[in-house]
C-alpha cells in the first residue's frame, strides 16, 4: 500500500512472491521477539490452505501441500518464469517459518495443531514427488535455482539443485523433529529414513557450494540460491567443524570474488546474515553499510537498485520492496545473538571497533529471552529468563564470571567454555563479569 504505482501495476504486481521476498521479510521477528508479528504470516498461509491444496492437486497431481511462488492474496497461483513461479519446493522454505515459531516459542497447541501439520503435509507432497535415480538417492524429475540461467531451457537440472535439495532435506530433517516430539515415532522414524535417502550437496573441490552438480557458483546474482544450507537453512553450521568452516569461508569468498553486479540491496542484507553466521563481524557490518548507503531513500525505505551509482550493483533503478529492510535487521540481530546450533551465543560476529553494545529481551530458540551488555570491549552482564522452561546451553562470553541473581535456574558449570540451565517457567539468571 506504500507503493508509489503511478497509476500503474505496482513493482512485480503486487503480489506474493515466495521465491524470497516474503521469507525474507519475516526473518527478523524471531530473534527480536515479535512472534506476534511473525504469526500474522502463517494465518495468512493457513487461510490458504484449502487453495494450495487444490492448486496441488491440479498441477502436480498429488497431495500434500505445494505454494505457488508467485500468489495472489487469497493464493491463487499467479505468472511468473515457471522455476520459480510454481516450484515445488516453495513450501518447503515456508515450513521453516513454521519450525522457526515452534522453536522460539515453544507453544505446544501451536505445534500440533499447526507446525507439525504443514511440515507434514509438505513432506507428504515431496515424498511423492521425488524418484530414486540410478544411484538410489531421490531427486525431483527436474530441479531448478531461483532465476538461475533466467528463463531457458537450461534452467532445468536433470539432478537436485543445491537450492531444492537444501529445502527438501531441511524438510524431512524438521518433520522427523518435530514429529519426534509429538511422541508419533512411527512417523519420526519415516521422515528420517526419507531424509536419509538424498544425495550431499554438490560443493566443488574447493569446497564451495555449486547452484547443481556440474554447475559452479560462476555468476553474479542476486539470490544466493546456492548458500541457502548456510542460511537460512543452518544444515552447514560454523559450529560442526572445519569441513563445514572450509566450506562457509570458500562459499562466501567466492560470491565476494565474483562480485555484486547484478546483485540487489537485499543481496546485501543477506550477506550480512551468511557472513554473520561465518562469524564475520567485520564483513557482516560491511554489508549491512553497503545496503544503507546505496539502497535505501532518504526515508530508509529499500529501493532494490544504487543509488549513488558507486558500482555496488549495475542495477540502478529504485523499485520500492520491504524484504530488504527486514532482511538488514536480521543481520544485525545475527551479529548480536545466535542460538540455531544448540546453545546460546551472545555477540557472535560484532566488529572489533564496536566496543559499547547492549540488548535487552532478544529471544532464542528454546523461548529464552536474552539481555546483555558490553561495555569497553568487555562483557559486562547476561541475564537469561526462560519463558517455557527446559535447558539450554550457554557459550560462556566471560573469561570469568560470577552469578549476580538467580531464580528457578539450575546452573551447571562445564570445562569446555559452556554453562548449562536447567529452569522452570518463569526463571532467571544473571550473570556479571568477575572482578579479578
Amino acid at each position: 500500500m506504500w507503493t508509489a504505482d503511478n497509476g500503474r501495476l505496482p513493482p512485480w504486481k503486487g503480489d506474493y512472491h515466495h521465491d524470497l521476498n516474503t521469507q525474507l521479510s519475516y526473518w527478523p521477528a524471531y530473534t527480536s521477539n515479535h512472534l506476534d508479528g511473525a504469526i500474522a504470516y502463517l494465518d495468512h498461509l493457513d487461510e490458504n490452505k484449502a487453495n494450495y491444496k487444490r492448486y496441488t492437486k491440479m498441477y502436480f497431481g498429488k497431495e500434500g501441500i505445494a505454494v505457488p511462488g508467485v500468489t495472489t492474496l487469497d493464493g491463487t497461483e499467479m505468472g511468473g518464469w515457471i522455476q520459480y513461479s510454481l516450484s515445488p519446493t516453495v513450501s518447503a522454505w515456508l515450513a521453516q517459518h513454521y519450525y522457526l515459531q515452534w522453536r522460539y516459542g515453544m507453544d505446544s497447541a501451536f505445534l500440533k495443531r499447526r507446525a507439525y501439520p504443514w511440515i507434514k503435509e509438505t513432506a507428504t507432497f515431496l515424498e511423492s514427488m521425488t524418484v530414486k535415480d540410478e544411484k538410489g538417492f531421490r531427486k525431483l524429475p527436474i530441479s531448478s535455482s531461483p532465476e538461475i540461467n533466467d528463463n531457458k531451457l537450461s534452467a532445468w537440472f536433470a539432478q537436485n539443485t543445491n537450492y531444492d535439495l537444501s529445502l527438501m532435506k531441511f524438510c524431512f530433517h524438521a518433520a522427523a523433529e518435530l514429529a519426534g516430539v509429538l511422541h508419533l515415532q512411527k512417523e519420526a522414524a519415516h521422515w528420517t529414513k526419507i531424509e536419509s535417502e538424498f544425495d550431499a550437496l554438490a560443493i566443488t573441490k574447493n569446497n564451495e557450494l555449486m547452484f547443481a552438480p556440474g554447475m559452479a557458483y560462476n555468476q553474479s546474482h542476486r539470490h544466493f540460491s546456492n548458500v541457502m544450507a548456510i542460511y537460512p537453512l543452518g544444515l552447514v553450521k560454523w559450529e560442526d567443524g572445519e569441513r563445514s568452516r572450509s566450506i562457509i569461508r570458500n562459499s562466501l569468498h567466492l560470491i565476494d570474488s565474483i562480485g555484486p553486479a547484478y546483485w540487489c540491496g537485499y543481496s546485501y542484507s543477506w550477506l550480512a546474515n551468511l557472513k554473520a553466521r561465518a562469524k564475520d563481524g567485520e564483513g557482516a557490518a560491511i554489508a549491512l553499510e553497503i545496503f544503507a548507503k546505496a539502497f535505501c531513500s532518504i526515508n530508509s525505505f529499500h529501493v532494490n537498485g544504487d543509488q549513488t551509482k558507486s558500482g555496488y550493483s549495475r542495477f540502478t533503478y529504485r523499485p520500492f520492496t520491504l524484504e530488504g529492510n527486514f532482511a538488514f535487521a536480521a543481520g544485525l540481530q545475527e551479529m548480536l545473538l545466535q542460538s540455531y546450533a544448540g546453545f546460546i551465543e551472545i555477540m557472535p560476529a560484532v566488529p572489533a571497533a564496536w566496543k559499547d553494545i547492549s540488548f535487552e529481551q532478544l529471544r532464542t530458540e528454546g523461548a529464552f529471552l536474552v539481555s546483555a551488555k558490553k561495555r569497553d570491549g568487555e562483557m559486562e552482564e547476561v541475564m537469561i529468563r526462560s519463558e517455557k522452561g527446559g535447558t539450554t546451553k550457554l557459550k560462556l562470553p566471560f573469561t570469568n564470571w560470577t552469578i549476580a541473581s538467580q531464580k528457578n535456574v539450575l546452573v551447571k558449570d562445564t570445562k569446555d567454555g559452556f554453562i548449562v540451565l536447567a529452569c522452570k517457567a518463569g526463571g532467571s539468571v544473571s550473570l556479571h563479569q568477575k572482578a579479578l
